[in-house]
């Protein structure tokens, strides 16, 4: 099996004041819905250092500043078009 992708979003006060509980709870529900939970690393990490662009997430070492509800899926479309 290849490599699984990681990604991770920030759970820093400052971002999670930015609203990134609403956009863990659509991650979640996304990586689901497409049956990626198997390929799919997703977890929370500490403070990007990047807080007043917030929520911040990196996927594949890839960062993405001010993730909202409104930009999330067409950025996990993106990154993730080859696995669905």
């Amino acid at each position: 099996m290849a490599s699984r992708i990681e990604m991770q979003i920030c759970l820093g006060s400052s971002c999670f004041s930015r609203g990134n509980k609403d956009v863990v709870m659509f991650i979640r529900e996304y990586l689901r819905k497409n049956h990626l939970d198997d390929k799919i690393v997703f977890k929370g990490a500490r403070c990007m250092g990047l807080c007043s662009h917030g929520p911040n997430m990196i996927i594949n070492g890839t960062t993405f500043e001010g993730v909202t509800l409104s930009k999330i899926e067409a950025i996990l479309e993106k990154e993730l078009a080859s696995l669905i």
